[in-house]
């Protein structure tokens, strides 16, 4: 009876362990094989060398002192050699960095990062044959963070380019580059996310991976499992300088169109519409009577942009361009950025409570569109306590030395502890609008304080510094 039992055990074992082996087998197989895309796209990823001459001053060791030696003595000439001729002097110091890249046309056009090639005197491109080659920039778009060189050659190889919008979050993505100068490292990982807006890039809806990527990897190329191109590897999270599993592409279908505007014109052309957005929070919501926080809030229009032509208004929210819904004010830019010049979009947008379409004719983004910054002047308030807010009329000097227009609005003095202050009004800051309204005076915003009557939150715009911001305002718990 023992034997049988003994018997019967070691084939319920052995079953066990072929199962164990079928399913390792089944789980290997459901893994991708990277061999045969690396060996095929490497020869067209290419390692990018640049070097930068820079003028610096001279620094004396750590507790010296430049020593106060006397005219004619034999010791000046040679501390004025080391030291140069008082700081005044500067030195010539060369940087270097590194890169990658990737060819795009056989006669040797390359796809990089602007951050990869900025400021650049000498750029040389290295195969992954050994080969050397000296290249030029085409061009360069900060905005993007892509540009466009040129190396002299011919029959190059080259990669092929795919399509992000049929990438889907959760598929396996491979990257190749240069991180710390390792020629045609070769990383894998999944999509994270699509459209991941980041902070320092307005233009750019990235695509979010968690391939190894590092300080050297920039410009280089991120492939789907059909080998096709489907973004351009560009920046990193990272609170030590180092990978943490949060890596950001630029899409391929835009890094090209850049190339291509880079490679016809010298220079890139983005659609723009003259508003000043921000996000649409949770009380914001409130009290614009939205069921849920959504949209790109309008705190400012330009004058005479496309904006004010259509007829926005500050305090619409953008709630979709084109059909396409906004989830919140970072997607409105690239949106808009890859429109057509003078070509008509739509924008949906949600005023006073109701749902308008509004056709808009796209324009043109200047190269050099910035906003002046002003300090606001500083002024003795009266106190007027409403809400913890004090406040006063601006006077016609005060006005003009904050660049303001002919509108009313009311300086913040001071604020106590209160509804403003946890609204995130400040010292400062001009109210223009409450609930709405245009504020006129400091006695109008008291008025319009006191018609607020049951509102339980309201929408105030102010303005700080240049930039004018909506905030909701508390009134009641």
């Amino acid at each position: 009876m023992k034997k049988i039992v003994m018997l019967k055990m070691q084939s319920l074992l052995a079953s066990c362990l072929m199962l164990a082996s079928l399913v390792s087998v089944s789980q290997a197989r459901d893994l991708p094989d990277f061999t045969g895309l690396a060996a095929k796209n490497s020869p067209a990823v290419v390692n990018i060398s640049t070097e930068q001459n820079s003028r610096v001053k001279p620094r004396l060791p750590k507790g010296f002192s430049m020593p106060d030696v006397p005219e004619g003595s034999p010791f000046n000439d040679l501390f004025k050699h080391f030291f140069g001729d008082g700081m005044e002097d500067f030195a010539e110091r060369e940087s270097q960095s590194l890169g990658s890249g990737f060819v795009i046309s056989s006669d040797g056009y390359i796809l990089t990062n602007y951050h990869v090639v900025a400021d650049a005197d000498e750029i040389q491109v290295r195969f992954s044959d050994r080969r050397f080659f000296d290249a030029k920039v085409i061009g360069s778009d900060k905005g993007s963070d892509v540009a466009l060189i040129k190396i002299e050659a011919s029959d190059l190889p080259t990669v092929k380019i795919g399509k992000s919008s049929d990438l889907k979050v959760g598929e396996w993505v491979l990257a190749i580059g240069s991180p710390f100068g390792f020629d045609h490292t070769v990383t894998a990982g999944i999509v994270s996310a699509k459209g991941r807006s980041l902070p320092s890039e307005n233009y750019v809806p990235f695509i979010q991976t968690d391939v190894a990527i590092n300080p050297g990897n920039s410009g280089g190329p991120l492939f789907n499992l059909d080998g096709e191109v489907i973004g351009v590897n560009s920046q990193i999270y990272s609170r030590t300088g180092g990978f943490m599993g949060l890596s950001f592409a630029i899409p391929i279908e835009l890094a090209i169109n850049v190339a291509d505007q880079l490679r016809e014109h010298g220079r890139v052309s983005r659609g723009y519409l003259g508003v000043l957005i921000q996000d649409v929070d949770h009380n914001l919501a409130e009290s614009f009577g939205m069921a849920q926080p959504y949209g790109a809030l309008v705190s400012r229009v330009m004058p005479d942009s496309p904006a004010d032509k259509a007829g926005l208004q500050v305090g619409d929210v953008i709630l979709a361009f084109n059909g396409q819904r906004l989830l919140n004010s970072s997607q409105l830019p690239p949106l808009v950025g890859a429109s057509r010049i003078e070509e008509e979009a739509t924008l949906q947008i949600l005023r006073d409570g109701k749902e308008l379409a509004v056709p808009v004719q796209v324009g043109r983004l200047a190269e050099d569109e910035e906003v002046a910054e002003t300090i606001p002047a500083q002024v003795e308030p009266d106190q007027i306590e409403q809400l913890g807010l004090a406040v006063i009329d601006i006077e016609p000097k005060v006005r003009e030395e904050l660049g303001l227009e002919e509108r009313g609005g009311a300086l913040v003095g001071n604020v106590s502890p209160g509804a403003a202050q946890d609204a995130g009004i400040r010292r400062g800051d001009i109210v223009l609008m409450f609930d709405g309204m245009d504020v006129k005076s400091a006695k109008h915003l008291r008025e319009l304080i006191e018609e607020a009557g049951d509102k339980r939150t309201v929408a105030v715009l102010v303005k700080r510094g240049e930039n004018p911001l909506f905030m909701a305002l508390r009134l009641k718990d």
